[in-house]
């Protein structure tokens, strides 16, 4: 009988973002089991990688079955190490360096912890730079730089905007705005008068009314801010106008910030700065 619960190691030399970040995409193809995901970043010396040996191995006492781990190791002596553990070991790079490796006719360089290094200075820049704009331009405090924006989130209070922007200039370099749209906004329908220059550019978030509610409520209990009433009619007239002007929109509801991005960046034909 398969166990509905496992434990899933995520185990790297560097950050163990990119272990994380592919181990969990194939582990949500398993639905049917519940996974106790557990992080060991810089696993980078013998002793770092008989320590998770020792931890690995107390977790596969406890719950009586083996752990599965994901790991993005290149040292071939640590990687050795966590192959004598008692856990299935997925090993991420492996498999596809080594078919990289014979199509393009060279060895991998093998280093430590390349995948999140800062390749060069002007990628940095690009990404600091981006980010500096998005807190900037936050929640439309200030409007006189949306020339400089690659886009324009707007949409109601709490709807996303924020984590977007700040998203899209860390992981993309991407200038990304945001205005919130307000009750005098919705109830004429109209645009913003600092907004109608820059259409080309908006972006709307939309969200359920339930769910909106749900976190203003976190925010301002008891409040008419929270009330599904008032959610319910500012996301109607914010769908409401973004029809009127033909604007892009997304609902972000049940998206995460992933493919919130992912979507506007589709949508929107935006250039990534970073690859």
């Amino acid at each position: 009988m398969v166990s509905s619960k496992r434990t899933a190691f995520f185990i790297s030399d560097g950050t163990g973002i990119t272990s994380e970040t592919l181990g969990r995409s194939l582990l949500a193809q398993f639905d049917s089991i519940e996974f106790a995901q557990v992080t060991i970043p810089y696993v980078d010396s013998i002793d770092a990688a008989n320590q998770a040996v020792i931890r690995i191995n107390k977790q596969a006492d406890q719950d009586g079955i083996e752990p599965v781990i994901f790991d993005t190791i290149v040292d071939a002596e640590i990687r050795d190490i966590l192959s004598s553990s008692r856990g299935i070991l997925v090993d991420v790079f492996g498999s596809f360096l080594r078919p990289l490796e014979k199509a393009l006719g060279v060895n991998s360089s093998y280093s430590v912890g390349k995948s999140h290094s800062i390749v060069d200075d002007q990628s940095y820049k690009i990404r600091i730079d981006a980010v500096h704009f998005a807190l900037d331009n936050d929640d439309g405090a200030r409007t006189r730089h949306y020339d400089q924006a690659d886009v324009i989130l707007i949409g109601v209070s709490r709807s996303g905007k924020t984590p977007t922007c700040l998203y899209l200039a860390l992981q993309f370099g991407i200038r990304a705005a945001n205005y919130p749209l307000t009750d005098d906004d919705l109830d004429d329908l109209r645009l913003p008068k600092a907004l109608q220059i820059h259409r080309h550019k908006l972006f709307g978030l939309s969200i359920d009314p339930d769910r909106l509610a749900a976190i203003r409520e976190e925010r301002k209990s008891n409040s008419k801010y929270a009330s599904i009433n008032q959610c319910t009619q500012e996301v109607r007239g914010a769908e409401a106008l973004y029809h009127r002007y033909n604007l892009p929109y997304i609902n972000s509801t049940h998206a995460s910030i992933e493919e919130i991005s992912t979507k506007i960046i589709s949508e929107a034909g935006l250039n990534r700065r970073l690859a």
